[in-house]
């Protein structure tokens, strides 16, 4: 648990001095029952019972005066909540090296059956936009709830030269805010300017013109979300992590998946062997300046299982809130419960007395 203000925290001392008080006020009457004999015998008739009760009505005020100042504080806690995510923008990369054999059939068929699953177990009322990027990010599929759209786009994926991670990014924003102003023609990629194919990372593009926003928290955007997905390192296009900055300053999460070994292979494509190498540094660092989370899935079936880990995240998720209407209740609670019990246990005493 964490709190807005925590300097509110040092009125706790009040329930310090509280006790001292109370424990001063109890030693003067113990004195005072010995000066006056009567006094303790009437102590003595009372019983051992409701000497020990008498304390219980004062104990409430104290833990109320605390769960008072806790909630002064504004306490936040970690919950599972339902998520308010309604857009998400699916980003898979469609490179060449995706065409590996070294998943069954082929990588890019096993993303494509992951796909399609992510699509049929989605909540009904969440739409999903679909970016395929290679050497440039295609927005094919628009958000839509439309299955058959969705899954059409999803059949239509064709592998490309080159990995623009960063042009991924910038396309999947401007599906998710339209308003943004993002110039995404600024990203295409020449391929007849390319005069060696074998280090195409000279070929870095600028980010994209956009329209100037505040700067918000990571993550602080509720209405959709960003699953990327890739199989190697950025090639050509502008640099992820500073895409990254751009969606993280607009408040979008950025879910990340890198589908591939750790440690590297050579993969045949078209008669070409292809040195392929997971980034997982970069797609860590993605999912984690925009507040999302990183996924590894050397697989077809960890693929799958982590596109129904994302459709759950997408029902329910896990975020700070705050719950100070808890405290603030239960101090309540226990307020009226101390004046209840203070006024049923001490009217037989004044009775008596």
């Amino acid at each position: 648990m964490k709190f807005v203000w925590p300097d509110m925290l040092w009125l706790l001392l009040a329930a310090a001095v509280l006790v001292a008080a109370y424990v001063v006020l109890l030693r003067r009457r113990q004195k005072a029952a010995i000066r006056f004999p009567s006094a303790g015998l009437m102590r003595a008739a009372i019983g051992r019972g409701a000497r020990v009760r008498r304390h219980v009505p004062p104990l409430l005020f104290l833990l109320a005066m605390i769960a008072t100042v806790i909630a002064m504080a504004r306490p936040e806690a970690r919950l599972v909540l339902p998520s308010m995510q309604q857009t998400i923008i699916l980003a898979i990369d469609v490179s060449i090296s995706m065409g590996a054999a070294d998943v069954d059939p082929n990588r890019i068929t096993a993303a494509q059956v992951a796909a399609r699953e992510f699509v049929d177990e989605r909540p009904p009322d969440v739409r999903v936009g679909l970016v395929a990027f290679g050497g440039n990010a295609i927005l094919v599929q628009p958000p839509t709830t439309n299955r058959d759209d969705l899954l059409a786009a999803i059949d239509r994926f064709e592998l490309q030269r080159g990995t623009a991670t960063g042009s991924a990014l910038y396309a999947a924003l401007a599906a998710l805010m339209p308003d943004a102003g993002i110039d995404l023609q600024a990203l295409e990629f020449k391929w007849d300017s390319v005069r060696n194919p074998r280090d195409m990372r000279q070929y870095s593009l600028r980010p994209p013109p956009m329209k100037e926003a505040s700067p918000v928290t990571p993550g602080a955007y509720p209405s959709g979300a960003i699953i990327l997905m890739s199989d190697g390192r950025k090639t050509i296009g502008p640099e992820p992590l500073e895409a990254a900055r751009a969606v993280a300053e607009r408040g979008v999460r950025v879910f990340t998946v890198g589908f591939g070994t750790r440690e590297g292979a050579n993969v045949q494509v078209g008669g070409w062997s292809i040195f392929v190498r997971l980034d997982e540094e970069t797609l860590q660092a993605i999912a984690d300046v925009t507040d999302g989370a990183y996924f590894h899935a050397s697989t077809a079936d960890d693929l799958k299982r982590v596109y129904r880990d994302m459709n759950t995240r997408l029902v329910l998720e896990r975020r700070d809130t705050e719950v100070t209407f808890l405290f603030v209740a239960t101090a309540a609670i226990l307020l009226v419960a101390s004046a209840l019990l203070s006024l049923l246990w001490s009217a037989p005493l004044l009775r008596s007395a």
